[in-house]
């Protein structure tokens, strides 16, 4: 038995990451943590854990956490078995030593129930060194689940900084005597209904991802409904097993996309942001074939980003860029009912072109504004039209102008006077009015990077799917609803019809918020429905393949 207590001893060490077993435990553990690479105010950080272990082993006499007279107590049990499952969680049991962790409590309670002879300095050092590994992993877990594993900042998500410290001391003692470990675990984590939505669909998907039904094969052209398609029993059993075919589905015909295989395709496109048409296009069996092990990853990368939110002081309002949908809150709580929502247009997928993701605070509103040109559009886009024809500014009623703000001086254009604009001296705005590119009201955040909301004349656009057609604002296909929404606590009574008489006013007007609304632009591929539906977006941008990469994820 003495090897089985090697073995604990070696095991404790490395989770430990190294230090000799005599001496204080605490301070031992302390020195020996590696560097971290998580949110830098959190106890993922080397002095965040220093500092929670410090207070968990620091004073002399500290009773252990985690066993009694040498045996592991139920919470012990319950934690590793929750380490050893985290992959529900959309965590990586790796990152916490569980199966190593498992080994020597497994050797510990073998070491124990057999009588081994050791002397009782070494075995009372051994479950010292369990108890801090289980502390270890248990603060890491704690952490992870409240903040993520990474800034933000380096997944190109700039919020503001967490202000809700999480007392990890209190947690984990909190855990040691636990009723319920797992519920514990739970309180750290968001309290976003939507959050827990999509955590409860993980370990659903994870169970398809290992038993999926094959994916139907890729016709050479588009299937129609009512037309022969060889692959249909495939497409049955697939839609069948994501829930996208009704419950009660009519009697299947053999090598045809029949009305209830089209049902349930229709469902499914829903789903994932496609035209909803029925029809078995390109893009329709290209998301049939993504496998469903790249579903399940696209649910752990968004409850990855969604652990980096504040709770909510004040209602946001949120857009969720691959989804091109807003949401405005009534309310601090994330349920449907308290939530107005609407289409949107985001930036294209150019680099210098894409929506940015950042925090931000909507201050004002505009009614019939100026769209002041940037320049980078005025100098690619806009001066070559102009010098091909001089009536193109007439035409898109555009005016080249000195000086700041709306009473900026108006210059005649000439030659000179588009020399001047090109040489940065000038600017290009266009006028207000019903083809102006903001529409008739804007939403203004001031942020470093100029990106606001606003109305559009180009109402079509919102007909699209896929609606990633703007130069990085976002444009919001019901301009009414949001303003009020947002004036909603602003003197002035602003009804619809109230809003509509300022859009329609002969000038330009600017409302200023009495309480700002914080504005959240964000990007998650999946979200969860109250329904218990899953929907799924495209990477649009890429930051999917980022955060993969950041988090040392492998590919699927």
């Amino acid at each position: 038995m003495r090897s089985g207590l090697r073995r604990l001893a070696i095991g404790c060490a490395l989770l430990l990451l190294g230090g000799a077993p005599s001496g204080a435990l605490g301070a031992a553990a302390m020195t020996q943590l590696p560097p971290s690479t998580g949110w830098p105010l959190s106890a993922r950080s080397a002095h965040g854990e220093r500092k929670a272990l410090e207070a968990l082993y620091a004073p002399p006499g500290t009773a252990l956490l985690w066993s009694v007279e040498q045996r592991p107590t139920p919470q012990a049990r319950a934690l590793l078995a929750i380490l050893l499952d985290v992959a529900d969680l959309g965590l990586r049991p790796q990152d916490y030593a569980a199966a190593a962790l498992a080994d020597a409590l497994r050797v510990a309670d073998t070491a124990q129930a057999s009588g081994a002879q050791a002397s009782e300095t070494l075995r009372a050092e051994l479950w010292r060194r369990l108890d801090a590994a289980l502390t270890l992993a248990a603060l890491r877990l704690l952490c992870d689940l409240h903040y993520g594993r990474i800034a933000p900042a380096a997944a190109a998500f700039h919020l503001p900084e967490r202000s809700d410290d999480l007392d990890l001391a209190v947690m984990v003692r909190r855990l040691a005597a636990a009723g319920d470990v797992r519920a514990v675990l739970s309180s750290a984590e968001p309290a976003f209904v939507h959050y827990r939505l999509l955590e409860q669909l993980l370990p659903r998907y994870r169970a398809l991802a290992a038993h999926a039904p094959r994916a139907p094969l890729r016709p050479q052209h588009s299937v129609r409904p009512g037309q022969p398609y060889e692959d249909a029993a495939a497409l049955r059993a697939l839609l069948a097993a994501l829930d996208d075919l009704p419950a009660a589905a009519a009697t299947a015909q053999p090598g045809l996309l029949d009305a209830t295989l089209v049902q349930g395709l229709r469902h499914f496109q829903s789903r994932h942001g496609l035209r909803a048409d029925g029809v078995l296009g390109k893009d329709t069996v290209t998301a049939l074939q993504v496998p469903l092990s790249e579903r399940v990853r696209q649910l752990e990368l968004t409850l990855e980003r969604w652990r980096w939110l504040p709770p909510f002081e004040q209602p946001p309002l949120i857009v969720n860029i691959p989804q091109f949908r807003l949401f405005a809150f009534r309310s601090t709580l994330d349920r449907r009912e308290d939530i107005l929502q609407m289409d949107v247009i985001v930036g294209r997928t150019y680099v210098r072109t894409q929506t940015p993701v950042f925090e931000a605070s909507l201050r004002y509103v505009v009614f019939r504004p100026f769209w002041d040109v940037p320049y980078s559009i005025t100098h690619r886009e806009m001066l070559p039209k102009l010098r091909a024809d001089p009536g193109y500014l007439a035409s898109q009623h555009l005016q080249i102008v000195q000086g700041a703000g709306d009473d900026a001086r108006v210059l005649t254009p000439t030659a000179q006077s588009v020399q001047l604009l090109a040489a940065g001296g000038a600017r290009l705005r266009q006028e207000p009015g019903a083809d102006n590119a903001l529409g008739l009201v804007k939403f203004m955040l001031p942020n470093a990077n100029n990106v606001y909301l606003h109305a559009t004349p180009a109402h079509a656009l919102f007909a699209e799917p896929q609606r990633a057609f703007s130069h990085g604002c976002i444009r919001v296909s019901d301009p009414v609803a949001l303003a009020v929404h947002v004036l909603r606590q602003t003197p002035g009574d602003w009804t619809a019809q109230k809003v509509r008489d300022a859009m329609a006013a002969s000038s330009s007007s600017r409302v200023t918020l009495a309480q700002p609304v914080p504005v959240l632009i964000l990007y998650g591929t999946a979200l969860a429905t109250e329904a218990g539906e899953v929907l799924f977006f495209p990477d649009l941008y890429g930051h999917d393949r980022r955060l993969e990469r950041l988090l040392g994820l492998p590919a699927v």
